[in-house]
């Protein structure tokens, strides 16, 4: 299990940094976490951008310049299981001989956690290169979240020691979830389900900053690769009140089935006993799901969206539910088996399918309302964070007519999963990835 740093609970109410103790905080202790935000926030998009440019030049040469110089096609079924059966291998090794082994089991960690060691932060960056590049159906945001709270911990703490602990950890996390989505809005709904005593706008300040330099970076640099042209939305009829509550639903249904799932294939791979093994055993399913399932069933999620969206109409409504269940059937199988990565984006890309097959079997159902509703479902259960799950529902289909609809599509939803398991492995259960005795 890899080390993490622990929170001190002594921390000074009064310092500049501490959000989370004290009375709201005025403007002269807001003044100062401008800088260490803005630092923090643009620090936090670095490492997003330098993981993601790493792991596309490797991609690359995986699945294009290595199948063309040997005269096959990139995507063959044989080729995508041979490259992430090795892909699991290489995690496998990773996870086994890196110090901290890769840090701690995906199954057990949320979006936020608490600081990872620094150390460990060399094989996490590996095995989640690895596993983005070889086209394992996970997404890179659990991974970054928790590099860039390493390094703003381990670095505010030394050069900014007054601050509050718990400042650092918000300044990455709403940092690098700015430059996930492009946006800062995204952090300061996440960040406002929080709890924590004080005026939630003194308490949002620091971190949204840092969201703000983390998306602007973000942005500035290699633009926004978040908003997906789904075919817009003609105005709202009644009837759609009743197909975004059903749609919602059933996006909710579908992705709490994979909740289940979840930990009964997580204890199927606990029972193989070395983590080289077992990753190469789960880049073996994932190599035949992906085979299956084909190329847009394959990778992170969020650039198959697109493509989905460009050319939905040429698939019928069972190849697109199929590549709905296909997706997440992966992300279990990914996440239970110890690969590095976060569930969102391909959450996001099961959702989208599952929206698609609505419309193409009911074409009176819009397919921007089908696809909101049904991504919205689908990260409910997946995250169980319902502003996040609204926001990107809203974001992915950029249409404000949506947003009541999208508003309503919620109640059934949060009604389905609430009380639920959730799609984590309590830290007390033994952790996929640990070292043999």
């Amino acid at each position: 299990m890899a080390d993490t740093v622990p929170q001190p609970d002594s921390a000074d109410p009064g310092a500049p940094g501490d959000l989370t103790k004290g009375p709201p905080a005025p403007a002269a202790r807001l003044i100062p976490l401008i800088a260490p935000a803005i630092l923090t926030g643009f620090g936090a998009s670095l490492t997003l951008i330098a993981i993601s440019s790493v792991a596309g030049r490797l991609e690359n040469l995986l699945w294009e310049i290595i199948p063309d110089g040997l005269d096959i096609d990139g995507f063959n079924p044989w080729w995508i299981i041979l490259v992430l059966t090795v892909t699991g291998a290489a995690v496998g090794l990773t996870v086994w001989q890196a110090p901290g082994h890769a840090g701690p089991d995906p199954a057990t960690t949320d979006l936020v956690g608490p600081p990872v060691s620094p150390y460990v932060l060399p094989g996490l960056i590996v095995a989640s290169i690895l596993a983005l590049a070889g086209g394992v159906s996970l997404g890179p945001e659990n991974p970054i979240t928790m590099v860039n709270i390493a390094l703003a911990y381990w670095l505010g703490r030394r050069f900014m020691p007054s601050a509050g602990p718990v400042l650092w950890i918000a300044l990455a996390a709403a940092g690098t979830i700015g430059a996930l989505f492009g946006t800062p809005l995204a952090a300061a709904l996440i960040l406002s389900e929080m709890p924590g005593p004080g005026a939630l706008w003194d308490r949002l300040f620091a971190p949204l900053t840092a969201a703000v330099t983390g998306s602007m970076t973000t942005l500035l640099l290699v633009g926004n690769d978040f908003v997906v042209k789904v075919p817009g939305f003609p105005g709202a009829r009644v009837v759609d009140v009743v197909w975004a509550l059903l749609v919602g639903a059933v996006g909710a249904l579908i992705g709490l089935a994979a909740v289940y799932a979840f930990p009964l294939v997580y204890r199927t791979f606990q029972q193989i006993p070395h983590p080289v093994a077992m990753l190469t055993v789960g880049g073996l399913v994932l190599g035949a799901l992906g085979a299956l399932g084909g190329e847009l069933t394959l990778f992170k999620g969020l650039d198959q969206v697109k493509d989905l969206a460009l050319d939905y109409t040429r698939y019928g409504f069972w190849e697109l539910l199929g590549m709905a269940v296909l997706k997440l059937v992966a992300v279990v199988i990914a996440a239970g088996s110890g690969f590095r990565g976060g569930r969102i984006f391909p959450s996001v890309f099961a959702g989208a399918a599952l929206g698609f097959a609505v419309s193409t079997l009911i074409p009176s159902v819009p397919p921007a309302l089908a696809v909101a509703c049904a991504i919205l479902g689908v990260l409910l259960a997946v995250t169980r964070q319902g502003w996040l799950s609204l926001f990107t529902a809203a974001v992915i289909v950029p249409d404000l007519t949506l947003l009541p609809l999208l508003c309503v599509a919620a109640l059934p939803a949060w009604l389905i999963v609430t009380g639920r398991p959730e799609m984590l492995i309590k830290p007390t259960e033994p952790e996929a990835g640990a070292a043999p005795a």
